[in-house]
């Protein structure tokens, strides 16, 4: 076990400054998990304290999970990672590329020049994006009358592209339609696919899209950043009964469920028992897949909702099938080539295959890349190798 001293110091004293609520981190290497810590209080104004099997919105760290089952499928043969996805599904057969707007206001649209492929969303270069982070289309969802993401709904996913597929990266809705993909692929709704394929072989018991009974016990709250620092418990949960199950972004989870999975891909996709993965999978979702795109700052179309985001700025980043690749060592000891992503209320992990080592850090606040938590995650991890002597 590494030495829990300084990583427990940073996790107290940010609860303690009133940095956050609470916070769960967990870390693991090749030989099991090395760091466990809970601090504060589920929800602020409260006496929950947080538990190391507290239960978080964990937002698009869901990514990872769902491009996990979309390789499974790649690997029976039910799904490709280079075919025109149209076929499968018929609502990406003619993708539209907003180009912008006439001066009535219309959005203009052209038919894009190349299909979209699972490798394209999975790697984000299919050409969709996020409203938080595109105020074109945040024009165009307002325009078209459009649900957000957010609310589970199917006429969220009907956005144009801002792109030609292949063309840049931009973070988007695309691991979404690569849920979307998995279902028909599979014949199983998102939530039964994940859940019989990651979720039990692993035991992964506290995951998936519906909050239950028991896991609703352990929920932790939902908390907004002030203007002056402060912190304040909010009203928030992804709707129970959802037209579709966000494969981008809708699942619960723990801290030491995600870290399993997280063993799993450190392992080559064998865990607890269970392969979910082959060696190949899990090499192939490792590489850089956006070539000489990079991966760049996400400006903040809605800062109710994110900050400007951007991780290690400076360092060259790329993207994987289904998350970040840092291409240099990183401060914090992170080796080059490690792979990582978070959550949209400040949900963070890492997986470093050279070094052996992953990591999670979650707390509940919003907007996402707050800058106290994000100094704790970096406290955090650094605390982590050090404490290996990495």
């Amino acid at each position: 076990m590494v030495t829990g001293t300084t990583a427990d110091q940073a996790l107290e004293q940010a609860v303690k400054a009133g940095e956050v609520a609470g916070v769960v981190a967990l870390a693991a290497d090749r030989g099991g998990v090395i760091y466990e810590g809970a601090f504060g209080t589920r929800t602020l104004g409260q006496d929950a304290p947080m538990t190391p099997d507290t239960v978080f919105w964990i937002a698009s760290m869901t990514k990872a999970i769902t491009s996990a089952a979309a390789m499974q499928l790649v690997e029976q043969g039910k799904l490709s990672l280079d075919e025109p996805l149209g076929t499968l599904l018929p609502q990406l057969a003619a993708p539209q590329v907003l180009e912008g707007f006439d001066a009535q206001g219309a959005p203009r649209l052209r038919p894009a020049r190349r299909p979209i492929t699972l490798r394209r969303l999975l790697s984000h270069t299919a050409g969709f994006c996020y409203d938080i982070w595109n105020a074109e289309m945040a024009r165009y969802v307002e325009h078209a009358g459009l649900p957000g993401i957010a609310e589970c709904k199917n006429a969220a996913l009907s956005t144009p592209l801002v792109f030609d597929p292949g063309e840049r990266w931009e973070y988007g809705i695309n691991i979404d339609w690569a849920g979307k993909a998995v279902e028909a692929a599979s014949g199983q709704r998102l939530d039964g696919y994940l859940r019989a394929h990651i979720f039990e072989p692993l035991g992964m018991n506290d995951s998936g899209f519906v909050i239950g009974a028991a896991q609703r016990e352990r929920l932790a709250g939902m908390h907004a950043r002030n203007p002056d620092g402060s912190l304040t418990a909010i009203p928030f949960e992804l709707p129970q009964e959802p037209e579709f199950f966000m494969g981008g972004g809708g699942l619960y989870s723990t801290g030491p469920d995600y870290l399993t999975f997280l063993q799993a891909l450190l392992h080559e996709g064998s865990f607890n028992g269970a392969r979910i993965l082959r060696p190949e999978s899990v090499a192939e979702m490792a590489k850089n897949q956006t070539g000489e795109l990079n991966v760049g700052l996400l400006k903040t179309a809605n800062p109710a909702f994110s900050n400007d985001a951007e991780f290690f700025p400076g360092l060259v980043k790329k993207w994987g099938l289904g998350y970040m690749i840092t291409t240099e060592e990183a401060p914090t000891g992170r080796s080059a080539g490690s792979l990582a992503w978070a959550g949209l209320a400040n949900t963070y992990y890492w997986l470093d295959p050279t070094k052996g080592i992953a990591g999670v850090i979650l707390t509940q606040v919003l907007p996402f890349v707050d800058g106290a938590v994000m100094r704790l995650f970096d406290r955090y991890e650094r605390a982590i190798y050090a404490g290996r002597g990495a």
